[in-house]
């Protein structure tokens, strides 16, 4: 199948013809929902059971012993185990830049666009000795920020309700997750309609002051991871190469890292593309080093 206008057009200047028709299956068929248990609040093997004595049924994935692909979950947002925190619905890709970011005890740590918190909440039960920081320019996201820190226990996060692109660049992190504004083209799923050229390039502005201000941000040594939901070269290696050329140099994300997801050719090497599929959504990773 072909996909619309400009997209169309995106795409195919991006990926050869084998990787358009996959992704362009992966935009218009079904994908199911996936969750992660919550560490914080709960442990993985008796959760699971909870879950499972329930009727639900979950899949692993190989690349952590705490996410799982939900299979038929329809009624779980009613189940006690989602009502007290202790599982969160999140697609598997966007649970991804927090185990690239490798979260240490001791460690500042900036998520520059933290609503609704799901990867700031991740990072934080990877490594709950981690000092981290989420920022949210919107008011009432922000408040949703709040309400799923508080709900699942993450509560040592701090909160800060500002555009991050406006943060004193006297203050200095060890680490940043920027979960970038975007197109969110890798998450569609038959109805294109949410995609203009203008959201697009709106998107790829935005993505670029929020890179600058990153690099400013971060202490001599320390790392950006920068994500989006995004299939767009422009919004992926675009961003990459725009950081390579602000001094920042790109540490490759090994090919042996999150077994089981379709993966695409990136423009960049060591940067972490993944198609759209039945069980993932289109995303981009890619972690930097500013000198």
């Amino acid at each position: 199948m072909e996909l619309p206008g400009l997209m169309n057009g995106l795409l195919t200047a991006a990926y050869s013809q084998r990787e358009y028709e996959a992704i362009a299956r992966g935009l218009s068929g079904k994908r199911s929902e996936s969750l992660r248990v919550n560490t914080l609040k709960a442990g993985v093997d008796e959760t699971v059971a909870a879950i499972k004595k329930q009727g639900f049924e979950v899949d692993p994935v190989s690349w952590s012993g705490c996410v799982f692909s939900l299979i038929g979950g329809e009624g779980i947002r009613s189940t006690e185990e989602y009502l007290s925190g202790r599982i969160y619905l999140q697609s598997l890709s966007s649970i991804m830049p927090a185990y690239v970011i490798e979260p240490k005890d001791g460690e500042s740590i900036l998520d520059m666009c933290a609503a609704p918190g799901g990867k700031t909440t991740a990072m934080a039960a990877l490594c709950p000795g981690a000092l981290i920081t989420a920022c949210e320019k919107n008011k009432i996201r922000a408040e949703r920020l709040k309400f799923n820190l508080k709900k699942l226990g993450a509560e040592r996060v701090g909160v800060m309700v500002c555009d991050a692109r406006k943060l004193d660049e006297r203050m200095k992190f060890d680490k940043i997750l920027l979960d970038a504004p975007c197109t969110g083209s890798g998450t569609y799923l038959g109805d294109f309609s949410a995609f203009s050229e203008e959201l697009y390039r709106r998107s790829v502005r935005t993505q670029r002051e929020l890179i600058k201000k990153a690099l400013g941000l971060l202490k001599p040594g320390g790392e950006l991871v920068y994500s989006t939901c995004s299939l767009f070269d422009e919004e992926n290696g675009g961003a990459v190469r725009a950081a390579e050329k602000m001094g920042a140099a790109t540490v490759p994300i090994p090919e042996s890292a999150f077994e089981g997801a379709p993966r695409l050719r990136g423009s960049v090497p060591g940067t972490l593309t993944v198609c759209p599929d039945g069980k993932y959504e289109g995303f981009f990773v890619a972690r930097m080093r500013k000198p």
